[in-house]
């Protein structure tokens, strides 16, 4: 029998969970079955994995350097004729889309390229919380359109399912939850020591940690906050931000005018992000909207428990009062009381840790991950009959 040849389009392979979906994918989908293609744009800030990833599948890796996640008419329009042009000289049984961007135009060109299959992860909401309503509805209308022709929108949180059912994007049919599952070891580096020496951490402080955009809707502005609040009564704590992003050079004025820059500290976009996460007591998303938050599944598969905003697919990624803790969105003070409530109380952290280790271990995999999604593609192979 010959091949399934899919395409993967995304529109970066960034630090983030969307990259890591669609590398495991691309690596762990039954190659005797499935011959894959990637349709990527520009990637500025890879971890260690994605490069990895590159170097093993240099050949089978397209580059697109229009296709970027701003909205740019001119440089949508040709990212739009080259996935277009590809999809028809090759001749894909299945498209598969990743993020919003890269799901509206490689889509739309697979739609006219006669794909028989087109599938979209979105990866996130963008119904609310991201534009002004105005633009909200626009999104929610074209959403509807590219739906239309989209055989399966796969989604990663119950959140994400239940928002395009509530908002008639999709139905019960179209609609898959998958859980994203992730190569998640659940060990520590052997090298913390050196790691926080390297930032000048002293080994009696305890760390608290943002791994993340340092944009508005990540919260980054909100943990800086709560992070002066908890130095006001403790300085044995050092936090710090694993990121970049517009807000860095607001924050870092902020904290130098506070004169805690010592205690405070940006370490920008980091490829060994376990190796810094392995030195964190604890892990701190104050997001204003987030799809999954691949990081809190990352830190607690490594023990460490978290503080997180109860908002979008987070309160599915973690237990509330027993891997970490979830906060009202936007409130500083609640995240400096979360923190130091973990901190001065060392048996409940320790059970945190081992608790979270076993929830992501059993809920997380990326083979059943895999596994649900190549039973996606042969379902639709047969309601097809692509052969």
């Amino acid at each position: 029998m010959r091949k399934i040849k899919v395409a993967q389009v995304i529109t970066r392979m960034d630090w983030g969970g969307s990259p890591d979906v669609l590398r495991v994918l691309c690596q762990k989908l039954d190659p005797d079955i499935y011959e894959l293609e990637v349709f990527v744009g520009l990637t500025s800030h890879p971890t260690g994995k994605t490069n990895l990833f590159f170097d093993a599948f240099r050949g089978k890796i397209t580059f697109i350097p229009e296709l970027k996640r701003e909205i740019s008419p001119w440089n949508d329009w040709l990212a739009f004729v080259k996935l277009l042009r590809m999809f028809k000289k090759e001749k894909f049984d299945i498209i598969h889309t990743h993020t919003a961007k890269a799901g509206a135009l490689g889509r739309l060109a697979g739609r006219l390229a006669g794909v028989a299959i087109i599938i979209h992860t979105p990866h996130g909401h963008n119904f609310y919380g991201y534009f002004n309503s105005i633009f909200s509805k626009l999104v929610i209308g074209i959403e509807r359109f590219l739906a239309r022709f989209t055989d399966r929108v796969i989604a990663l949180t119950e959140l994400e399912k239940i928002d395009y059912l509530k908002f008639k994007v999709t139905n019960e049919k179209k609609s898959v939850l998958v859980y994203m599952g992730l190569e998640l070891n659940g060990f520590l580096p052997d090298n913390t020591a050196k790691i926080k020496e390297s930032l000048n951490i002293n080994s009696q402080e305890k760390v608290i940690g943002y791994v993340g955009r340092l944009e508005p809707i990540k919260g980054p502005q909100f943990f800086v906050e709560a992070a002066r609040l908890c130095l006001e009564n403790n300085l044995l704590q050092r936090f710090i931000l694993v990121g970049e992003g517009s807000l860095r050079k607001e924050l870092e004025e902020k904290v130098s005018f506070w004169g805690l820059k010592e205690k405070i500290v940006f370490v920008g976009w980091r490829d060994d992000i376990a190796d810094i996460m392995s030195i964190m007591d604890i892990l701190v998303l104050p997001s204003l909207n987030e799809a999954v938050g691949i990081v809190l599944l990352e830190a607690q598969s490594l023990g460490i428990p978290v503080v997180a905003s109860e908002v979008g697919g987070i309160p599915e990624m973690i237990r509330d009062g027993q891997t970490g803790i979830l906060v009202w969105p936007g409130e500083p003070a609640a995240l400096a009381l979360a923190i130091n409530n973990l901190l001065f109380d060392p048996e409940r952290l320790r059970s945190m840790s081992a608790a979270g280790k076993n929830w992501v271990k059993d809920r997380f995999k990326a083979e059943d991950m895999v596994r649900k999604i190549s039973a996606i593609y042969q379902e639709l192979l047969k309601e097809k009959n692509v052969n």
